[in-house]
């Protein structure tokens, strides 16, 4: 079985223990006024859910393939060090900066930071369209999730 179907199937395994938590175990402890609402803490986690497993099946039973055979688009595990590892590895170490900071550091400045490092990574180099683009994008889901949802997030720094 090829690499693709290889990482398919183990994130086909998380996503079933995600939804199974999702369906089964996140709404058990809702007090009564939040039952009442349409939205539940557990609505988005049911529909990546659902979405993943989905993704994962059509990976897994070959569906998005083409039919010619000239174009096979396995990875070749063998070829690693050909792959731009060094971008995948510190994508993955901004993520985990990000979710450390985003407490101490409050949610603007984390997220600007972490959307600002991670173009710059993948080889964003327009700074005058970069920063404004990050500034703003990191403003909206703020106000979002802050002033529409309601749901608090600390926009500045702790000792702000």
């Amino acid at each position: 079985m090829a690499l693709d179907r290889w990482i398919a199937f183990v994130i086909l395994c998380v996503a079933l223990a995600y939804g199974y938590a999702a369906f089964f175990t996140m709404d058990g402890l809702l007090p009564p006024f939040m039952q009442r609402n349409p939205i539940w803490p557990s609505t988005f986690p049911k529909i990546l859910s659902v979405l993943t497993v989905l993704t994962c099946l059509v990976i897994l039973l070959g569906l998005e393939k083409s039919d010619d055979p000239d174009n096979i688009g396995d990875i070749d595990y063998r070829r690693l060090g050909q792959y731009n590892l060094t971008q995948a590895l510190l994508l993955l170490g901004l993520m985990v900066a990000y979710a450390l900071l985003l407490r101490p550091a409050g949610f603007l400045l984390s997220t600007f930071a972490f959307l600002s490092a991670g173009a710059f990574v993948l080889g964003e180099r327009k700074f005058h369209i970069l920063l404004p683009v990050a500034a703003a994008a990191s403003f909206a889901v703020w106000y979002l999730v802050d002033q529409v949802l309601g749901i608090f997030l600390r926009p500045w720094p702790f000792f702000i």
